[in-house]
């Protein structure tokens, strides 16, 4: 019995946990306004590399009574925006086969059970780096960055006129700021201010909607410091993973023990993409850490202006 048991966790696990994983970005996709993009589709190669032509700036005033001489020529340009791949992993998760025979746990449950977790942890850890690596990015760009923590308690906490003195950062085009990515503690220093709707959740993330813009409200590191609470605002578009269905498993039953023991482990990749910026090739290299994610040297602005970039970023007080 336990042997078939096993047969058939090994055989559909990894089917449900992209299944259920697909789900779970659908209806994120939906709910965040597209401000962070999760897509199941992951390329080959250690980096995402796109070309886009730079935006022509060079207008000139025209006297049409003076003489037709020569004028300086502008040149068609590109950049490239690279987009770098992260590997993670499961596991080894080990348990005991004769468990399930034991207390003649199903195993359809076991299947739900287990993938539903794994799912929700890959999501998170796609939310947790995307967010990171956004943070690092736009933080190393002053011309981004509204940071009132010097205030302190007069005037330096949340509130949404520093939140809206942050997007004041892109100017003529702060409209196109359509979403903020906030932790709990700086949620609730707003929800005095305005009741919220719920438009998603998980076990690790809220979607919730202040004065008509989604806030994705997940207790992200790279959004808290000491004394210190970051709220990320985003174009649409601004950050994207790509990949979620590239999940690798093995389940391995050793013997020498009193019992039967099985271990489990699982490889996945994902790609990440900050607009605007360009991961640096030379600097931050193949398949990165957390560490190397989080440097904002390497993270290359690659936009003419800062209007072009993902977003903006709120540094605010907190006790």
């Amino acid at each position: 019995m336990a042997l078939t048991n096993m047969s058939v966790f090994n055989k559909f696990y990894a089917p449900a946990i992209v299944e259920k994983y697909a789900q779970m970005v659908d209806k994120f996709n939906a709910s965040s306004n597209g401000t962070i993009v999760l897509s199941g589709q992951l390329q080959s190669g250690d980096f995402n590399k796109t070309s886009f032509y730079n935006m022509l700036s060079a207008t000139r005033r025209v006297d049409r009574y003076a003489a037709n001489t020569a004028t300086a020529v502008t040149d068609l340009t590109q950049a490239q925006q690279v987009k770098v791949k992260v590997g993670g992993g499961f596991g080894p998760v080990r348990f005991e086969p004769s468990q399930m025979s034991w207390i003649e746990a199903p195993t359809g449950e076991s299947i739900d059970s287990i993938s539903t977790m794994a799912a929700e942890s890959l999501l998170a850890d796609q939310l947790n780096t995307v967010v990171k690596s956004g943070v690092a990015a736009i933080e190393n760009v002053a011309g981004l960055v509204n940071d009132v923590t010097a205030l302190g308690t007069s005037g330096g906490e949340i509130s949404y006129k520093n939140i809206n003195g942050s997007h004041a950062k892109m100017g003529d085009k702060s409209m196109q700021l359509i979403g903020q990515v906030m932790t709990g503690a700086a949620y609730h220093e707003l929800v005095d201010e305005n009741l919220a709707s719920v438009l998603f959740q998980a076990d690790n993330v809220l979607v919730v909607d202040i004065l008509g813009k989604p806030v994705i409200v997940s207790d992200i590191p790279a959004l808290s410091d000491t004394n210190e609470l970051k709220v990320l605002s985003l174009v649409a578009g601004g950050l994207t993973v790509e990949g979620g269905d590239d999940v690798i498993y093995n389940l391995e039953t050793s013997n020498g023990k009193k019992r039967i023991e099985t271990t489990w482990q699982s490889d996945y990749a994902f790609i990440i993409g900050v607009r605007g910026f360009s991961w640096d090739v030379t600097n931050g290299g193949k398949s990165p850490t957390d560490a190397e994610l989080a440097t904002g040297s390497n993270w290359d602005r690659v936009a003419t202006s800062v209007k072009g970039c993902a977003g903006t970023i709120l540094k605010a007080y907190s006790a």
